[in-house]
């Protein structure tokens, strides 16, 4: 796995590299801004890029720029975005359309080693990785829809998992049960919210978010 950071701060840029290195993943390069992240994409041609959010010069969403544009240049590139805030409006854009090889992680989230690790790998496989904490914002802020009132809590979690990017075998880990408990729940899941049971994997995260931020569109 090929991998380009882009990190306006120093010190975790580095740490990253170093972390990654430490894995035996190969870091090609590193850039603190997005003209040099660019640079390094151009040249290297990464399988993977690590952006921050806010880069110079004004630190808003010059990162997330850079990443489309990157993207652009360069077709199926995965990219790993992390920010150091909960972004809702990013979080829901980010997925929606059911885009492949996307992830957003909090910065945290990098000390807990195995977790930041399993997000990478499962974003450069072509899947999804939300933070679980943004998960847990965009169910607290939105908007009551009654269908959210047709699961039970089981079918709760499971879906919070779902929204986190993980597939059947990771959830069914995580809770302890079968991964046929867990795929009857999620055919329940889609019932209950009017989505169709048969979505991609790599689509399940964009239809929970689509209908958590309050948009009835089908996957």
């Amino acid at each position: 796995m090929r991998i380009v950071i882009a990190e306006d701060d120093a010190l975790l840029r580095e740490g990253l590299a170093l972390l990654l290195r430490a894995e035996s993943l190969d870091v090609v390069a590193t850039a603190g801004n997005p003209e040099e992240f660019l640079a390094a994409v151009d040249k290297h041609s990464p399988d993977v890029a690590i952006v921050d959010v806010r880069m110079p010069p004004t630190h808003s969403d010059e990162g997330i720029v850079a990443a489309v544009e990157a993207r652009r240049r360069q077709p199926g590139l995965a990219v790993l975005v992390l920010s150091a805030y909960v972004e809702q409006m990013f979080a829901t854009e980010l997925l929606a359309g059911g885009a492949r090889g996307l992830g957003y992680l909090l910065k945290e989230r990098v000390g807990r080693v195995e977790e930041f690790l399993g997000a990478l790998h499962r974003v450069a496989e072509g899947g999804t990785a939300v933070d679980p904490e943004v998960v847990a914002q965009l169910f607290a802020r939105t908007r009551p829809d009654e269908r959210l009132d047709r699961l039970s809590a089981r079918e709760r979690e499971v879906l919070a998992l779902m929204a986190e990017g993980l597939g059947n075998t990771a959830i069914a880990e995580r809770l302890f049960v079968t991964e046929g408990a867990v795929h009857k729940h999620i055919r329940a899941i889609f019932s209950k919210l009017d989505l169709a049971p048969d979505d991609r994997n790599d689509r399940r995260v964009a239809a929970v978010l689509r209908y958590l931020d309050g948009r009835d569109r089908a996957a």
